[in-house]
């Protein structure tokens, strides 16, 4: 699989059947189905995070353990490893309106049982239906999660698909956000929690209802593109064989993996690095929401000029080496105490650089394994970077060990504070190793734009200038060794 486009046989039939039905052509539903899939995803990250900021209340009200709690936020990590692969294949298989409608159905589904100890006042053991609950909507992550990538392909037209997939996936990481305002917000007290456990009910029942009635189609009558129109033109096991032999694709699936992996673990442990040395539970929250909301602006700016300019892989070498740059200088001064401002910039820095690329990886990896289904290109990817985070998770946990000497900690776990200084090295270790890694080792041709660059150009709706002259540019034909 490392030739280029124009060695699979079908994209040039299907160029030529295309072209002499009339070309291609996008329709303006496409940004109701984008809404739809963003709304899911925003929905599905707060129900996942909204009980981590409210914590020690939720289990004082429902006498959990701090284990139990934690349980409520690792069970999407636990579910999405093994039922990644079957979301994988539904995507591909079943179509991108039934995947979105099942998992909008059990995104609402879960929100109503994790709900239920608030309803009935017999339940026995209230935990059994708040992790129930949150194991239907880790379900229903698994299949929103790679979705944006496939809605960009089947709807979008090549001028678009970089901006639709940053909105789609984007809107994942405003989910976070919201739960981490939101839930603490809404919970003042222990009477306050059954508001809480209701309010998230709202957007995932409208999120549902939105998918039944304006979700009308997987695939549009004509697709946008020559890429859409041979969009999943192999079999799921077919697709899978192909992703594991392409060199390319597997670097950028371990090294990008591996950076998935580390956010995670960033993004958990963030409050438990900074208590030890003396900042507030407050100033994480704000570190943990500039990480966020300056992710979010680096994923627009860079959306909109991979979009315009096709410079997939340099943008994400770029973006990965800041990014390394950004996660040393953040163990180091983590450890130091008194540098508010610092850190502050940090973390926005590190939110700009890293989640910036996340929605540019996902083309890229749907461009290097063209015309593997985008379901598949894209979820092996978040599955590797699930299984990964587990694995990184565990390296620095078992790093870390007790002070003995007293601190200036506001940590509140009761216990001596722990001592992250190695296991922030070895996070910023590995950031950088897999930022060389790829940079050194990541060589593709864009087989989806290649294959393009051989059709007629597509029709746009909104009659913009003819693609031809760009398609001929050099990012498109990507020559590499």
């Amino acid at each position: 699989m490392a030739g280029p486009a124009g060695d699979w046989p079908e994209a040039g039939a299907a160029t030529s059947v295309r072209s002499a039905l009339g070309g291609y052509r996008a329709y303006a539903r496409r940004w109701v189905f984008l809404l739809v899939i963003s709304l899911l995803s925003c929905s599905n990250a707060t129900l996942w995070l909204s009980f981590a900021p409210v914590a020690d209340t939720i289990a004082r009200h429902f006498l959990l353990s701090t284990e139990q709690i934690n349980w409520l936020s690792l069970v999407y990590l636990v579910v999405s490893i093994p039922f990644g692969m079957v979301a994988i294949w539904v995507l591909d298989s079943v179509g991108l309106r039934r995947a979105t409608t099942l998992g909008a159905f059990l995104n609402f589904w879960g929100s109503m049982i994790r709900s239920m100890p608030c309803m009935a006042v017999d339940i026995q053991d209230p935990f059994v239906f708040l992790l129930g609950g949150q194991t239907f909507c880790a379900l229903a992550q698994t299949l929103v999660i790679f979705s944006p990538a496939k809605l960009a392909a089947l709807w979008f037209p090549e001028h678009q698909r970089a901006t639709a997939n940053m909105i789609g996936t984007m809107s994942n990481a405003l989910g976070i956000l919201v739960a981490n305002l939101l839930s603490p917000a809404l919970v003042k007290t222990e009477e306050d929690i059954p508001l809480m456990l209701g309010t998230y009910i709202l957007p995932a029942g409208l999120t549902f209802l939105l998918a039944i009635a304006c979700l009308w189609e997987s695939v549009p009558p004509t697709p946008p593109s020559v890429g859409a129109a041979q969009s999943t033109s192999l079999s799921f096991l077919a697709g899978l064989k192909l992703l594991t032999r392409n060199k390319a694709y597997m670097v950028l699936a371990v090294c990008f993996g591996g950076g998935i992996g580390i956010f995670s673990n960033f993004s958990a442990l963030l409050e438990q690095v900074l208590c030890v040395n003396g900042y507030s539970s407050e100033f994480a929250g704000l570190c943990g929401a500039l990480f966020i909301v300056f992710g979010v602006l680096g994923a627009v700016a860079l959306g909109l000029y991979v979009d315009r300019t096709k410079h997939f892989t340099e943008a994400i070498k770029i973006g990965l080496c800041l990014t390394s740059l950004a996660c040393v200088a953040f163990a180091v001064v983590s450890q130091l105490q008194g540098q508010t401002i610092v850190l502050a910039a940090i973390c926005s820095l590190l939110g700009f650089f890293g989640f910036s690329v996340a929605p540019v990886a996902m083309e890229l990896a749907v461009e290097c394994s063209f015309p593997v289904g985008e379901g598949a290109a894209a979820g092996l990817v978040f599955v590797l970077g699930q299984a990964e985070g587990v694995l990184i998770m565990v390296l620095l946990t078992s790093l870390t060990v007790r002070h003995a000497e007293p601190s200036v900690s506001t940590c509140q776990d009761g216990q001596g504070p722990l001592d992250w200084k190695a296991p922030m090295l070895l996070m910023a270790g590995l950031c950088v190793l897999f930022s060389c890694l790829f940079v050194l080792l990541f060589h593709t041709p864009y087989r989806r734009l290649q294959a393009e660059a051989d059709a007629s150009p597509s029709i746009q709706e909104d009659e913009r200038p003819a693609t031809a002259a760009a398609l001929g540019h050099a990012p498109y034909l990507a020559a590499t060794p």
